[in-house]
């Protein structure tokens, strides 16, 4: 029996007002015009000092020889309280259940399941993982005081046991901007090879920030999930023709 765990997060910028006046000067350093300082403000949801996780997508799946079995597939959402604890979960429409409460208590909550008798052992599986969702992960959890229960960032650069990056394998291991192994994004590759995009319903990470000030919880978990689910349909065309 194999186990595997597709992780996705979404992020937002943290509000500009928390920071002070000398680090407000250096996120904008050298961002003359109003258009680049705005862009520099969009970016700080890319880094784990100045930026949040607004929702952690998990798919969590079991495959005894060709039968795979579907176990979890849960959005952890941050609804901008202190909630300790999630309420009952919301089903969501594109499947999976939504659980609502404080940024750092589903971190919290994450860690825990990672080490958990339901997910020991597993493979996770990521698109980007390795350079964005893990260290974000890991880095934003100490921000808040919460000590992860794994290192999702044991190994080096080019040998990781435990996970798989897709857009490490896709590009082996050498993502350039033109050429054979040119870094596409999940949507381009996912069209590629026949599966339907997770931006196909009309969000796309680039609205995951309008879309949280507005509340809109459920848009963004059906977005997050159907990442997950896209992410494990192209593993599986990663395994079955390009894994040696």
């Amino acid at each position: 029996m194999e186990k595997f765990l597709v992780i996705d997060i979404e992020t937002s910028p943290l509000p500009w007002d928390l920071f002070d006046q000398s680090q407000q000067a250096y996120l904008l350093a050298r961002a003359e015009s109003p258009e680049e300082q705005e862009e520099r403000k969009k970016q700080m949801a890319l880094a784990p000092l100045t930026g949040f996780i607004v929702c952690i997508g998990l798919y969590l799946l079991e495959r005894d020889g060709d039968t795979v079995t579907e176990r979890k597939r849960v959005c952890l959402m941050n609804d901008q309280t202190d909630a300790d604890r999630p309420g009952d979960p919301h089903e969501l429409e594109q499947g999976g259940k939504l659980y609502l409460y404080s940024e750092r208590a589903l971190l919290r909550d994450f860690w825990k399941f990672l080490v958990s008798e339901e997910c020991r052992g597993a493979h996770y599986i990521t698109f980007n993982g390795r350079m964005f969702d893990f260290p974000f992960l890991m880095l934003r959890s100490a921000v808040l005081g919460v000590r992860p229960s794994v290192n999702l960032m044991e190994g080096t650069r080019y040998r990781y046991e435990r996970h798989t990056d897709l857009l490490d394998e896709f590009t082996f291991y050498s993502p350039q901007s033109i050429g054979a192994t040119r870094r596409y994004n999940l949507d381009f590759l996912t069209k590629a090879f026949g599966i339907e995009s997770p931006k196909s319903h009309g969000v796309d990470g680039t609205k995951v920030s309008a879309l949280y000030a507005d509340k809109e919880y459920a848009t963004i978990a059906d977005y997050c999930l159907a990442d997950v689910v896209a992410t494990w349909q192209l593993y599986q065309v990663w395994e079955r023709y390009l894994k040696f």
